[in-house]
């Protein structure tokens, strides 16, 4: 929750006063815990409160020593917000303790929005990655077989559960041995830059020669109807790979053409190949998976379909230098490379509960960093004007 200033705590006495005695209260918070603010929230007339004790750090002994005893907990055990089993043996034993001693729900950490809908409609996932899944109706299943077992004692239904999600930590699926090697590998100079900004710098504006204030675009151009089109052909099958490659390069050399029309100084290929300035690049490296009907609401009536990173990723071969190349054959002027990086990759995709987001980041990294070098061994422009949302994350 948020760290509030007095006067605001203050102001939620009289508003909830107003409402009080005209419907029972389920004062309910996500996505961070509320033990700071406890004292406030315990004074409220309200019947009862949901915790989300997924990602918040409450501790639930505390939650019941210092509620009042009349009051309803929710417990937020089920993750809303990923598309993972939940091992239900560790959540049996972190609410078991109080059963009987007051009012207790168990539900979702928050809406289900943030889950896909459905795992059975996924008919092209292989039998192990599914069994590590659990999309909203999975998940309410979860909550009932939780349920059951803090009402009976009888814990084999979520043992039995439990038993796939237990089994991928071990999983030669999400452990790579070669990613691990090259993990221990890294020093702090592979962070560095092998020359400060001011020699860079001069070496750009003597490269390049542009004006005194170049202009450029960010780089990803509109996904017309034809792009979209051609792409949908490719996947149904009605084109084969030769024409659609063939038909992209003719959207590629539009963009290119029209910036040199208009007298844009740093041209861009405007990423008519890429679905997705994330999914592209995850469709390219191993550690990733991908759903058919995996879909979630971003914003508005925006949905995405992220990707899953079910475990170390690697890039087996080059994603992007062979459009960059293509790109900067069909003009004199430079033309920037685009790579969407780590951070952005990391927090637009679904990830495993078993790596903090500092570890996965760096292991994202390695594959954006060797990219970048293959670009410039390649000599193109694109290496030396790269977007920099290679370096920003958007979560």
């Amino acid at each position: 929750m948020l760290e509030l200033p007095p006067a605001w705590l203050e102001a939620f006495q009289p508003a909830y006063d107003a409402l009080h005695g005209q419907v029972k209260l389920l004062l309910t918070t996500y996505f961070e815990g509320v033990s700071d603010n406890l004292a406030t929230i315990a004074a409220l007339p309200v019947q009862g409160l949901h915790v989300d004790l997924v990602h918040g750090k409450d501790d639930v002994a505390e939650l019941h020593n210092r509620l009042p005893g009349d009051w309803l907990l929710s417990a937020g055990l089920i993750n809303g917000r990923n598309v993972w089993r939940a091992d239900l043996t560790e959540k049996y034993a972190q609410i078991k303790d109080l059963v009987g001693k007051r009012e207790l729900w168990v539900a979702s950490s928050c809406s289900l929005l943030h889950s896909p809908i459905d795992l059975s409609v996924e008919t092209r996932l292989d039998a192990e990655v599914k069994s590590w899944f659990a999309f909203a109706l999975q998940k309410c299943g979860e909550l009932a077989l939780l349920r059951d077992a803090l009402n009976s004692g009888d814990t084999a239904a979520i043992t039995e559960w439990s038993a796939p999600i237990q089994a991928r930590r071990h999983s030669t699926r999400v452990h790579n041995a070669e990613v691990e090697k090259r993990l221990a590998a890294i020093t702090a100079q592979d962070s560095q830059r092998a020359s400060p900004y001011e020699v860079r710098a001069q070496a750009q504006r003597q490269r390049f020669n542009l004006p005194k204030w170049p202009t450029t675009t960010i780089g990803s151009f509109p996904q017309t109807t034809e792009i979209r089109g051609l792409r949908l052909d490719f996947k149904k099958g009605n084109l084969d790979a030769s024409h659609y490659r063939t038909g992209i390069a003719e959207h590629i050399k539009q963009a290119i053409v029209e910036q040199e029309r208009l007298g844009l100084d740093v041209l861009v290929h405007g990423e008519a190949e890429r679905n997705d300035m994330v999914e592209y690049f995850g469709e390219h490296l191993d550690g990733f998976i991908f759903t058919q009907n995996g879909w979630v609401q971003s914003y508005g009536s925006r949905c995405v379909k992220p990707p899953v990173v079910i475990g170390d990723v690697s890039r087996p071969q080059a994603i992007t230098v062979d459009w960059a190349k293509y790109a900067q054959s069909l003009t004199d002027k430079p033309v920037k490379g685009m790579l969407t990086g780590p951070v952005t990759i990391l927090c637009w995709s679904f990830r495993g509960r078993m790596s903090a987001v500092k570890p996965s980041r760096n292991r994202l990294r390695w594959p954006c960093v060797m990219k970048w070098r293959i670009w410039r061994r390649r000599g193109s422009a694109s290496s030396r004007l790269m977007s920099r949302r290679c370096a920003k994350g958007y979560r």
